[in-house]
């Protein structure tokens, strides 16, 4: 039976909500609990991680103190005003800064990051460093307004380390440093529809599982897109899902009718990285039949495994590659993300080819910006929609949000023994060992696996474990989330449903990155618990 408090019914319709509206009521249930008994609310249903890298926000604040240092230099007035970092041998009082303040916290990073973008990148010392100052001051609007140039230069590095395992691309990347993944997803899809590049009514590609706005977004009326799914379907000799495409899937994108694909690799929420095979198959696709096809991929996860490559190395004259630094840094908060786009695309291109009726349009559009509005890049298309174009004179990031980003990234590329890499991936290794000893179940090794998430399929793992007779009585008698329901009533844990996400509406998703370690044994056994719940009813109703 249902629980008392929630009917049948009333799930039902609560599951057609997006999941993280559905978790609402699920918090309501879990805070009840709470206020009835010792046990403390357990929030698995999000992925706001609980860990943060230190050693790159020492080194901002320590920039911080230098920058108001040299600021003070700068003095015109007897009162509490002062003036703005002078650029002229600002380099020199850096190094002296540093030598005085050897040892304090976030000093050797800032030392490693002046000799990297001088003697690596070759960077003209004052204009590096009194970039990082005036950045960390935030003192000016951002310019050049699509990205501050020597954190352009390093966050590509770090693009390149990251996201395309170290190849560097025939051409580079041009980056738009904007306010996190969610904002680089809304500026992608405004600017693709306001030049025409997709239109309303178009068939897109969704790689599913997804993480569930971009299931959403397409469905909105200003989008209206016809949506096909491509499905995670492999499964191996025991039924298990491997949350990886198989090739029949795949091929269902050489339709030329398919304008766009959407991805998120590693998938959310199985959280598997997209094999090389499988890219190399889309860039076959693409390369033979689809070559104007629009790839939109989603990266915030690659981060979490050794060697990763996204289709903005694999395929990077069609891909549209977005990064969020939000996960792997703990950094949230901090709003960061970029948006990738190489020099050498079909973005561009496609623009040159529009009909004169539209590039009239387009040039009325985007004319106060330019005598020459035909030669504005789709890159500098997506900062001017990011301001309604009216307002490009004032857009792009904040300096101090850019500063963070290029410390963030200075501090992996530097990091050369991957400690950091290898402490995330050990931490979210141990969790998701916590979670399934609780449960009592084991997983296969998956090489591909990151972890940062799981998406666990009841009703395969009932039909696995038990007659298949109890999997159908699950269905006849239960809504798929009514396991979520009970864990929040009965344990106060929310966790989020799968189907969701476009997954197997009997499955759930577990965030491992949000609880303490020991909190993920508890949800192991508490999803057992529950689960039993279910064999038991069916026992009895036998």
């Amino acid at each position: 039976m249902p629980i008392a408090s929630v009917s049948r019914e009333q799930i039902a319709r609560l599951q057609t909500l997006s999941p993280f509206e559905l978790k609402a009521e699920l918090q309501r249930l879990a805070g009840e609990h709470e206020s009835r008994t010792a046990f403390q609310m357990l929030n698995a249903g999000r992925g706001n991680p609980n860990f943060i890298a230190p050693t790159p926000r020492e080194a901002f604040f320590a920039l911080g103190q230098f920058a108001l240092e040299v600021s003070r230099e700068n003095k015109e007035w007897d009162t509490e005003l002062i003036g703005v970092p002078e650029k002229d041998g600002i380099a020199e009082r850096f190094r002296a800064w540093l030598a005085a303040h050897e040892g304090e916290p976030g000093v050797e990073l800032l030392s490693k990051v002046l000799a990297y973008g001088i003697d690596t990148l070759g960077f003209i010392p004052d204009s590096f460093v009194w970039e990082l100052a005036d950045s960390v001051i935030g003192d000016h609007y951002p310019e050049p307004d699509r990205m501050l140039a020597h954190a352009e230069a390093i966050t590509h590095a770090y693009l390149v380390q990251e996201m395309c395992a170290g190849i560097e691309p025939e051409e580079p990347f041009d980056l738009f440093a904007v306010e996190g993944g969610t904002a680089a997803m809304c500026y992608i899809f405004d600017t693709l529809l306001k030049n025409r590049l997709l239109h309303k009514g178009d068939t897109v590609a969704i790689m599913t599982p997804i993480f569930t706005p971009y299931l959403e977004i397409p469905r909105l009326a200003d989008y209206d897109f016809d949506v096909m799914h491509i499905e995670a379907s492999v499964v191996d000799a025991r039924g298990v899902n491997l949350w990886q495409f198989p090739a029949e899937e795949i091929e269902r994108l050489r339709d030329p009718s398919v304008k766009a694909l959407f991805v998120v690799n590693p998938t959310n929420p199985p959280s598997e990285r997209i094999p090389e095979d499988t890219l190399r198959h889309i860039a076959d696709v693409v390369a033979t039949d689809n070559p104007d096809l629009v790839i939109i991929t989603d990266d915030v996860y690659g981060t979490f495994i050794d060697g990763f490559r996204s289709l903005m190395s694999e395929i990077p004259e069609n891909t549209i590659g977005v990064y969020s630094y939000s996960k792997y840094f703990g950094a949230t908060g901090w709003r960061l993300g970029v948006i990738a786009v190489n020099r050498d695309n079909i973005f561009d291109r496609r623009l040159a080819e529009l009909p004169d009726t539209v590039l009239d349009e387009l040039d009325a559009r985007y004319g106060t910006l330019s005598l020459h509005p035909r030669r504005i890049r789709f890159i500098d298309r997506l900062v001017a929609d990011s301001r309604s174009v009216a307002l490009n004179h004032t857009a792009g990031l904040s300096l101090p949000q850019q500063c963070m980003m290029l410390l963030f990234s200075a501090y992996c590329i530097l990091d050369t023994a991957d400690h950091y890499k290898h402490e995330t991936q050990a931490l979210i290794a141990r969790r998701l060992e916590s979670l399934t000893n609780g449960m009592q179940v084991h997983l296969p090794e998956d090489a591909n696996r990151v972890g940062y998430y799981i998406e666990l399929d009841m009703l395969a793992y009932a039909r696995r474990h038990w007659e298949p007779a109890f999997a159908d009585f699950l269905e006849a008698n239960y809504e798929p989330t009514d396991i979520l329901f009970r864990l929040a009533e009965q344990t106060g844990i929310i966790l989020l449903n799968g189907g969701g996400f476009e997954g197997p509406v009997w499955s759930i998703r577990i965030s491992l990155a949000n609880l303490r370690d020991v909190q993920y044994a508890q949800i192991g056994r508490s999803l057992r618990a529950v689960a039993l719940q279910y064999v038991d009813e069916w026992e009895r109703a036998r």
